[in-house]
């Protein structure tokens, strides 16, 4: 029989406590549905009873919710439910460095840190290399994470502008047949650069830096023939490059700047045949110095828990469906096999919910 362990975990207040064990409780809800312990929330105080081991990984996860909270940020169920994947995966040493790793301060006052390990090695990646590739599912912070490391350079008079830039395929249009000046016909398809800067910097200071040249916006088109020096400049949507494409844009760097390539390689909208100037790129380049290449996977994506089940769904869907074409299933099974990947989605449902 194990010898009953107790901690407790003083909060602040009852601020700190709400925002730590969640509005209804349900922050907490998740450490005693993953941990075999006896918690219970008295006021400003925690009290966490059971097997030695288990109590000191849920007082673990609260003292370093209780640092990030203290550091700043706004508590979410993906901070906690990330916490209690790493201990028990037996990296919890890591959660401390992970929180308090903190790039810089938005216009807004939040602070802008790594969420996951992944982000954290892609942060590192980007801060030793000259050229990265960041490649990864929607939700993992390839781009946000890119132009927050843009403006830390800038702030930091590490380069003195920044380059932003994008393939624009998306619509199967070309530049020329939409209405509008450049920087009309290049928005629709920056958009998610826009976003970040406005949220990093503020609109205002967006607008004068965009005005006096430091911030620079323009489709991968443009970049040809350039050699851009003393920048840090970011390819975005980059799994719609080609071959050449990206060999072009690669070759722009020059003497004290940085380039980020952001893509993902399950999101290609190139013509039917046409091969991915990323895919192709990540391959070869792999092994160059200076070089880095980073894969984020759905335990990287942040946005929203639904986000992360929704990659994970479609990847078991494209798994199953590569596996029937190789035995050659006929579409009389279409069916059958509908239902097997259902029935597949519906008990990992399960059993993400369980956790």
């Amino acid at each position: 029989m194990h010898k009953v362990w107790e901690e407790k975990i003083v909060f602040a207040d009852r601020r700190e406590a709400i925002a730590l064990l969640g509005e209804r409780d349900e922050y907490l809800k998740v450490l005693i549905d993953n941990f075999d312990c006896r918690l219970v929330s008295r006021g400003e105080e925690l009290t966490i009873d059971g097997e030695e081991n288990l109590v000191c990984q849920v007082a673990q996860i609260m003292r370093e919710l209780q640092y990030l909270y203290r550091q700043g940020t706004t508590i979410t169920m993906h901070e906690v439910r990330y916490s209690v994947g790493l201990v028990q995966r037996g990296k919890g040493e890591a959660l401390h460095s992970l929180f308090s790793d903190t790039i810089l301060v938005t216009s807004r006052g939040r602070h802008v840190r790594p969420k996951t390990l992944g982000q954290r090695i892609y942060l590192d990646t980007i801060r030793r290399s000259s050229i990265t590739f960041g490649i990864g599912p929607a939700g993992t912070g390839k781009t946000y994470l890119a132009v927050v490391m843009a403006v830390a350079a800038l702030r930091a008079k590490e380069v003195e502008r920044i380059i932003l830039t994008r393939p624009a395929v998306e619509a199967g249009e070309r530049l020329g047949f939409l209405p509008g000046d450049l920087q009309d016909k290049v928005d629709p398809y920056l958009r998610p650069l826009y976003d970040a800067l406005h949220d990093i910097l503020g609109f205002d200071t967006y607008q004068k830096l965009l005005a006096k040249g430091i911030i620079e916006i323009a489709p991968l088109a443009y970049m040809r023939g350039r050699t851009l020096e003393d920048a840090f400049i970011i390819l975005d949507e980059a799994q719609n490059t080609t071959g050449n494409q990206m060999k072009m844009f690669l070759t722009r760097l020059g003497f004290g700047s940085r380039m980020v390539i952001t893509g993902d390689l399950s999101q290609v909208d190139l013509p039917h045949g046409v091969s991915s100037g990323l895919r192709e790129a990540s391959h070869i380049l792999r092994s160059v110095r200076g070089i880095g290449v980073v894969e984020l996977d759905s335990l990287d994506v942040i946005r929203h828990d639904v986000v992360a089940r929704i990659v994970e769904a479609y990847n078991r869907h494209e798994t199953i469906h590569k596996k029937l074409s190789i035995e050659n299933i006929v579409p009389s099974n279409a069916m059958d096999i509908a239902v097997k990947i259902d029935a597949e989605n519906v008990n990992t449902q399960k059993q993400e919910d369980n956790r």
